[in-house]
């Protein structure tokens, strides 16, 4: 409930014993307070002598706002809002968003009453459960323009013809003639002693803090649920620990959030020790190769020398940032016993969470399909938070009305699938993720209506698929009958002012909306200020904020049962931030920092989620999970938990390493060890006061300034160069955003419930109901998603996401850890989350291409790991450097893989003779190399197939994407050749007959044309040395073999490319028979060079010899 004042809600005890009295009053919507007898109401039999006599009189809680803000907000949230470059903002207020009906009363153009004003098609403002709104007793229907108009001309009522009374507190004043006493005032107990406690009842704002104050003088809250008993009244009897009511949270013990669980020794000992034992025998081989050189052919050795230096090097860079790997948990119970259990301060029971933002991110509605995103942002709205903490934003880049009216569909579909997901415990969320589950629906399931309400919303779930994938003709059909109906009018303009008829009517083919109104994004037919580059900026409120308490369904008004299910849904925003020819709009990082713009002015969550559009939540539980780190002690220095990725649709075998496996639970973990992940683009939630480039917190030198530990900074607190004359300079010109920093950061601390928490905020800071939206605001986050709004700010450059590379996500994380902030990595589980990646040969080189294009940009940028500064830890900063380093050893592969080849043509090979050297070394190398990977499938959880499924596609783009990616970024850093890429196809989900068809498809790409080169000359090279042995007088089979059998190492590599050429072939060859071919050639030629042939032919050859010896 709302904080109030005092003397809003009166509480007296009557010791008269028989003559009881029970007062009531309630607030009217028209602001008066209405007096009703007990005779008027009827009581339960069990109220006893336990209950005193009072009055109460109901707040202005959210559901009971005055008309004025009910009508404010209405306006905000049915309002479409346009602006940008030296255009004035409008708003377009829509009766209608979508053809098919809105009944949620917080969806725009939700249906309601006409208004009763003549020549006035408008409909009544509505109150939280879509009620309709009357500001006057008279029950006069009236609309919010009407109104509004009609406070300003005369203040009456059209019905009655009576004078509005909104807001007057001091009508009916109860009677206290009864015996009915107030309260004590806030200072003082029912003793009359002052208790000095008024400070310690103030919220973050210096407000009063009600819910304190209710239960500090046991007062009775406005519905009069919260009754103190007295102290006395159990006797003796009653537990010393609940004297006065519940237990406050701060006397409880003090349990962690999360917790940092080591790998266990027998793992990681051995794996530490094999790195350093293959380190040291890669030096001992390496200088051995170095002082015995190939004499008969120089020029190979030298090119198989320089390559295995590369190898070693890089090898280093990979394996050195392992070493710490780590593991964490969470504790969900706690974080609920924390944040969400009522308490004296907060008797409710209303979360003290911070508020969260989540972004999803779209650009192209032919390539990402809107069903798949519609599906995502139902994840969203159906998460396991607090309703009123959580904000949904969609950032649509190309401006499409197909996107816009499916959001609105799906916001209208979120009505009911939304309450269903809470009603049953639902998971997951994505209603098509779930109703394609192959397992049994009713498992874990005890309510007697679940197998109904299931059927139910499957029908309107695939109703609401058909409306989806109907959208483009119905917006087709829709325009061009608008469209026609121009024409006509034009054509009869022109009769009518006598033009030629012979001319051809020039009427601009716009795209038209719901409502009979022209879109103002992009056209179907692009016009100037209409296409993908060139329209104004856009923002509708889908869904307004929620009220802060909950609201409980009924079974009168839905196709199910929500009678005891909480129907709120959260805020959902749908964002296209202007665009114009000229500028430059930095792609899904412009896009992003658009989104954290304007979100700071709507709700300036302290934190942000952002999602890919093809990326759900797949558990509900995910943003707590998060938030157990981010509220944690210690926690205040997090820049952002990174989740790993998880895929849907891939093929069983993983031909292409799609699910990235090694990646994501192997060297993500290790980095979480060291100074955190990566981060990786998607599945990521942020601290919004790192993303606006302050550095970390210092508790010890902040609180030096401050006389309270909890108390609110302000941005020249952070960082002492940004005084109030320098704030424009970095983030813009809005006033609104310059002050949402200090609070975003504030609410985004710690609790401070721990003596060794330094840096926190005070429980039950966050508890306020936050303000409705109104036009203001939302106008002014409309002007910062304009594009011109960056010119001369340091967005993109030190705030927000930085722009320069098409890899903007790992640049905008190493800006973070450089600046000394640590990030943690979240495996859950259940996955959070769940997305689609593709599973096409071509598709999937043209995606590595893009992510090894901008890390060869990274490399020759400022944000190379050598350039970073001291705060970037050792380890840390090897990982990044290796992230800009990485392309460039397909220089070095695609010359090694040709090696065996040239080694067969030529005869020769890259040792002179295959001595017990070479071959010890060899072994061992080996060896350590499959005892480092089964160690690694150990502590990382993955499996061993997924580990060559890795090795082999490492080989494969890096003959391809790799190379391609190098000579991109070599011509962009000499000749300024800009790149670039096209979005990946998202799938649609279709239901087609193999799910895996996409695997089969063919689609030639110039990306192909090395790893078929390298593969076709071993081959070539196999078959022409074996003739030429096969015919030698005196046959050379250690040579043959020794070229063999590295092409064959070769071959095995390149297999799921060639089955990716070839279409449905049969199962690929396991890494356990790979090995097992390995070891046994090693040890066999080994054993023929310990053994040699003995003869002459032997004795000419030089076969054998040599004894083993460490250079």
């Amino acid at each position: 409930m709302a904080s109030t004042p005092p003397q809003t809600s009166k509480k007296v005890r009557n010791n008269s014993g028989s003559g009881q009295t029970v007062k009531f009053a309630r607030r009217t919507s028209s602001g008066r307070y209405v007096s009703l007898s007990r005779d008027n109401i009827e009581l339960s039999g069990e109220l006893s002598g336990d209950y005193s006599n009072y009055t109460v009189h109901i707040p202005p809680t959210p559901d009971n706002q005055p008309m004025a803000t009910k009508a404010e907000e209405q306006y905000v949230s049915n309002s479409l809002f346009t602006g940008g470059f030296n255009s004035v903002t409008r708003a377009h207020l829509m009766d209608k968003v979508i053809d098919s009906d809105v009944t949620h009363p917080q969806m725009a153009g939700a249906k309601g009453s006409s208004c009763a004003m003549p020549a006035c098609d408008g409909n009544v403002m509505k109150d939280e459960r879509g009620k309709d709104v009357m500001p006057c007793e008279c029950r006069f229907k009236i609309c919010r323009d009407c109104f509004m108009d009609a406070q300003k001309e005369t203040g009456l009522c059209p019905g009655c013809k009576e004078q509005y009374k909104i807001g007057d507190l001091d009508d009916d004043t109860p009677d206290y003639s009864s015996g009915a006493l107030p309260l004590p005032a806030p200072g003082k107990d029912q003793r009359g002693n002052n208790n000095n406690m008024s400070m310690m009842k103030r919220n973050q704002n210096g407000e009063f803090d009600h819910n304190r104050w209710l239960f500090e003088t046991q007062g009775t809250y406005g519905y009069g649920n919260a009754y103190w008993p007295q102290d006395e009244m159990y006797g003796d009897d009653m537990d010393e620990g609940m004297r006065g009511g519940m237990v406050e949270t701060a006397d409880k013990p003090w349990r962690p959030l999360s917790r940092r669980i080591p790998i266990p020794a027998a793992i990681i000992s051995p794996y530490r020790l094999l790195i350093v034992i293959r380190f040291v025998v890669l030096c001992f081989f390496l200088t051995w190769r170095i002082r015995n050189p190939n004499e008969d052919a120089i020029w190979l050795w030298l090119m198989s020398i320089i390559c295995e230096l590369w190898f070693g090097f890089s090898w280093i860079l990979d394996q050195i940032p392992k070493l710490c790997p780590i593991n964490r948990s969470t504790d969900l119970e706690v974080l609920r016993d924390k944040f969400d259990m009522p308490s004296p301060s907060n008797p409710t029971g209303r979360s003290d969470l911070p508020g969260i933002d989540l972004f999803v991110s779209t650009a192209d509605p032919e390539k990402e399909p809107p069903l798949v995103t519609a599906n995502t942002i139902l994840s969203i709205l159906a998460v396991d938070y607090p309703v009123e903490k959580v904000s949904c934003y969609l950032s649509d880049d190309g401006g499409a009305l197909l996107s816009f009216e499916a959001m609105a569909e799906a916001a209208s579909f979120a009505d009911l699938w939304v309450p269903f997901c809470r009603k049953h415990n639902i998971e997951p969320r994505n209603p098509d993720s779930y109703f394609s589950l192959k397992i049994d629906p009713t498992k874990n399931k005890s309510r007697i209506d679940f197998v109904k309400d299931r059927r139910k919303i499957k029908r309107e779930y695939d109703e609401f698929k058909v409306r989806i994938n109907g959208l483009p003709d119905s917006i087709r059909r829709r325009s061009d009958a608008f469209n026609a109906r121009e024409e006509m009018k034009a054509l009869k303009q022109m009769r009518e002012s006598g033009g030629d008829p012979t001319e051809p009517v020039k009427v601009p083919k716009a795209t038209w909306m719901a409502d009979g109104t022209h879109w103002p994004g992009t056209w179907a037919a692009s016009t100037r200020e209409h296409s993908k580059g060139d329209h104004a900026g856009i923002l509708q409120v889908m869904l307004k904020p929620p009220s802060s308490d909950p609201l409980i369904g009924n079974s009168d008004d839905k196709v199910i049962d929500f009678s005891d299910t909480d129907t709120r849904l959260p805020m959902f925003v749908y964002v296209s931030r202007e665009k114009r020819p000229g500028y430059d709009h930095n792609k899904k990082a412009g896009a992003m920092n658009a989104l954290v713009r304007a979100s700071a002015i709507l709700s300036n969550g302290p934190f942000i989620l952002n999602l890919d559009c093809d990326h759900y939540i797949y558990n509900c539980k995910a943003v707590r999970e998060g938030m157990c780190f981010m509220m944690d002690r210690g926690g205040e220095d997090i820049c952002y938990i990174q989740f790993p990725q998880r895929f849907e649709g891939i093929d069983p075998s993983d031909r292409y390493a799609n699910n990235n496996t090694v990646f994501f639970d192997g060297n993500m973990r290790a980095l979480d060890g060291v100074q955190g992940p990566v981060y990786v683009g998607t599945g990521t939630m942020f601290r919004r006061f790192a993303l606006y480039g302050f550095d970390p917190p210092n508790p010890d030198k902040l609180l030096e300034k401050k006389e309270s530990e909890t108390e609110a900074l302000t941005t020249s607190d952070f960082d002492p160069d940004l005084d109030v004359t320098q704030l424009p300079k970095r983030f813009g010109n809005s006033t609104l955003l310059a002050e949402s920093i200090p609070i975003a950061e504030f609410q985004g601390r710690p609790l401070a419930d721990h003596p060794a928490v330094k840096y926190g905020r005070p429980p039950g800071a966050l508890r306020v109901p936050r303000d409705p939206l109104d036009a203001t605001t939302v106008a002014e986050s409309v002007s910062v998603i304009s594009c011109w709004y960056e010119d001369k700010t340091e967005w993109g450059d030190r705030v927000g996401w930085i722009y320069g590379s098409v890899t903007e996500d790992v640049v905008t994380g190493y800006r973070m850890h450089n600046r000394g902030w640590r990030s943690v990595y979240c495996i859950t589980k259940r996955d959070s989350f769940r997305g689609s990646a593709p599973i096409n040969l071509t598709d999937r080189l043209h995606q590595v291409l893009r992510w090894a294009t901008g890390s060869v940009e990274i490399f020759f940028s400022r944000n190379n790991a050598i350039l970073a500064s001291k705060r970037l830890k050792f380890l840390q900063r090897l990982a990044y450097l290796n992230v800009g380093i990485y392309p460039f050893t397909s220089l070095f592969l695609i010359l090694y893989c040709f090696l065996p080849a040239f080694s067969l043509f030529s005869g020769q090979f890259i040792v002179r003779t295959l001595s017990i050297s070479f071959l010890v070394y060899l072994l061992m190398i080996t060896i350590c190399l499959i005892g480092l990977a089964v160690l690694e499938v150990k502590w990382s959880g993955i499996g061993l197939e997924e580990w060559w499924r890795n090795e082999q596609w490492w080989l494969i783009s890096g003959t391809s994407s790799h190379l391609y990616a190098v000579v991109q970024g070599v011509l962009k850093v000499i000749a300024g050749i800009e790149i670039s890429f096209t979005l990946t196809t998202k799938s649609g989900g279709d239901d087609n007959e193999d799910i895996y068809a996409d695997l089969y498809i063919v689609k030639w790409s110039s990306l192909m044309i090395p790893p078929i080169v390298i593969a076709m000359v071993n081959i070539i090279a196999i078959v022409v040395a074996f003739i030429r042995t096969i015919y030698q007088a005196v046959p050379q089979w250690s040579k043959l073999i020794g070229g063999a059998f590295f092409s064959f190492w070769v071959l095995a590599h390149l297999y799921p490319f060639a089955k990716g050429l070839m279409g449905r072939r049969g199962k690929t060859p396991t890494i356990v028979f790979v090995w097992a071919g390995l070891i046994a050639i090693t040890i066999s030629l080994l054993w023929t060079a310990i053994n040699p042939n003995t003869g002459p032919a032997a004795a000419a050859e030089g076969v054998g010899g040599g004894g083993f010896q460490f250079p």
